[in-house]
């Protein structure tokens, strides 16, 4: 009877989350609900007196959309959440469009999908008479696992982006100590190596090059981009060269010793990683094939004396 009960709830559930998604695709699809708000609608139209150019968002009078709804939804994340400042970093690093408040409304998206899919595989699992304990913690277990997912991955796309920046950073001091020594300036070098150049640290040579062309100091540049990124070689290479401009010393040679620099430091880098490669190398090794090879040599002996022979 309990057993005929559960599969009934389990049918129950699986049938009405079909029904609240059909539902709910149909609200965002009518033009009530899925057009803009009212105060997006208008907002190109008036500006704040303090705030000529219409960089602040207005806060919405009448917002009744889906859309808006998902807006106060994220920013209640974010701010429960915590972390921004790591969010904001990571983001910077790995070059994503969007705030922190768009990356926890897309972690909130995220945790949303894995307790449904935890939902539908503990009802199939109901279904399928082996519900129980697990079943009931299947879902917040996919929640969880989820939000992790999404947080991981921002951390390895920014990892590995300024990993490809470090790796790009030597030829680029090159580069601009030979422009250097050719005879142009220290910003027509750096209009050069973005025009020709390409990678991530090229990509943002031009975001410098854009915000010295804008008004902003070329110190200044350097400076918000090593800020940005934070990573140690850069910022020191920055340093030197915000040093280097400010008291007029020669660039060409502080550029190429930086270069030098760098490359001694991706040298030690790769020397630590071939250590910690050989490390890792050791664990099939003893947990496998160490094994197997006792395993090996002991079993012919084992099988004859249990035979009696010898």
């Amino acid at each position: 009877m309990t057993g005929r009960w559960t599969t009934d709830a389990a049918l129950a559930v699986l049938l009405g989350g079909a029904f609240g998604v059909g539902v709910c695709l149909v609200l965002v699809c009518l033009p009530r609900w899925g057009a803009p708000s009212l105060s997006r609608r208008i907002a190109p139209y008036i500006r704040d007196v303090s705030d000529p150019l219409g960089l602040t968002a207005l806060t919405p009078l009448h917002s009744f959309g889906i859309r808006d709804l998902r807006l106060r939804t994220a920013e209640r994340a974010a701010s429960l959440l915590g972390g921004s400042a790591v969010i904001e970093r990571r983001l910077r690093q790995s070059r994503r469009s969007g705030d922190v408040i768009a990356f926890r409304g897309r972690q909130l998206i995220w945790m949303l999908s894995g307790l449904g899919a935890g939902a539908a595989l503990a009802v199939l699992a109901v279904i399928g008479g082996r519900g129980g304990g697990i079943a009931a913690v299947l879902p917040l277990v996919a929640a969880a696992l989820a939000v992790v997912v999404c947080d991981a991955e921002l951390t390895a796309a920014a990892r590995r982006r300024c990993a490809r920046i470090e790796d790009e950073l030597p030829t680029m001091l090159d580069f601009l100590a030979m422009c250097l020594s050719a005879g142009e300036g220290i910003l027509d070098s750096l209009r050069r190596v973005a025009r020709l150049g390409s990678g991530e640290l090229t990509a943002e040579l031009r975001d410098v090059v854009l915000a010295v062309g804008t008004g902003a100091g070329l110190g200044d540049a350097l400076t918000r981009m090593s800020a940005d990124l934070q990573l140690p070689a850069l910022s020191r290479s920055i340093d030197h060269i915000v040093a280097a401009i400010d008291r007029g010393a020669p660039l060409a040679q502080v550029l190429q010793a930086q270069a030098a620099d760098a490359r001694e430091e991706a040298k030690r880098g790769l020397i630590e990683r071939a250590g910690r490669k050989e490390i890792y190398m050791l664990i099939p090794l003893v947990f496998l094939i160490l094994p197997l090879s006792v395993l090996f040599a002991i079993f012919p002996g084992v099988f004859l004396l249990r035979l009696g022979i010898g």
